[in-house]
């Protein structure tokens, strides 16, 4: 197998945690699914913010097709079916957001536990072993990678424009990876993190601080700097291949 340093599950609900190599990471973020649902939620939004017609998504198959399932909910298919189109829109994305491969870029290897069926007894393969998967949790945590991911997003400028401060003389952490959000208005970065300087909750208030980006409040009003992914286990978006702004591909990958 190729080096890897973290791991990937292919979406944030279910799936198994495994090594993403660099051969992974460079299919996903390839990937033709990635791009369309990136595409389409930046389109989305943009639309609805600036009041263009919604016509064009609102015919979209997929998007109808959700639409009925959302509605054939008990209960909540009624309140669904009253929203505007635009409220379904912005639903409808931010679900194919949640469908994104996922990073969990801290997290070297989870521990085999067995897969439960609903009942909570353990599926069984068809020689009647235990199915084991590697489940993304904090208490399940095996081996962590050294490094941490930090999220401004929904910012007031050019997420380039944060990612620039980085390369500048005397900025302390080693970036591995910076990416542009999913929303287009944001910047992920994923760095080396420093012997001495605290856990992944220091190390990624340490770095705001650095930035300048503690007290500065985006464009929904809210605090650009992401405080809750401050558990190794928090898993992070795939980007398309056109939003990776920096790699260091022999650091990221190579434990």
């Amino acid at each position: 197998m190729e080096g890897y340093r973290f791991v990937y599950q292919d979406n944030m609900y279910w799936g198994s945690c495994e090594p993403c190599t660099a051969s992974v990471f460079s299919t996903l973020v390839r990937s033709g699914l990635v791009s369309w649902k990136i595409g389409m939620r930046q389109a989305v939004r943009l639309a609805v913010k600036t009041g263009q017609p919604l016509d064009q998504f609102t015919r979209d198959s997929d998007f109808q097709k959700w639409c009925i399932k959302q509605q054939s909910r008990p209960r909540a298919g009624e309140k669904f079916a009253q929203l505007t189109t635009a409220a379904k829109l912005l639903q409808w994305v931010d679900m194919l957001k949640d469908s994104l491969p996922d990073f969990i870029f801290a997290v070297r290897e989870f521990g085999l536990v067995p897969r439960m069926d609903k009942d909570g007894n353990p599926r069984k393969d068809a020689d009647g072993n235990p199915i084991l998967y590697r489940r993304r949790m904090q208490e399940n945590i095996l081996h962590l990678s050294g490094l941490f991911w930090s999220d401004y997003d929904h910012l007031p400028f050019d997420p380039r424009e944060l990612y620039e401060k980085t390369k500048a003389p005397g900025y302390p952490w080693k970036t591995r990876l910076a990416h542009l959000t999913s929303s287009g208005e944001g910047l992920r970065l994923v760095s080396e993190c420093i012997i001495g300087a605290g856990n992944i909750a220091d190390q990624i208030y340490l770095q705001a601080k650095e930035l300048g980006m503690l007290n500065v409040k985006g464009t929904t009003g809210k605090f650009v700097c992401d405080n809750s992914i401050i558990n190794a286990d928090k898993l992070s978006f795939c980007p398309r291949l056109e939003d990776i702004l920096y790699i260091n591909e022999d650091k990221l990958f190579n434990f």
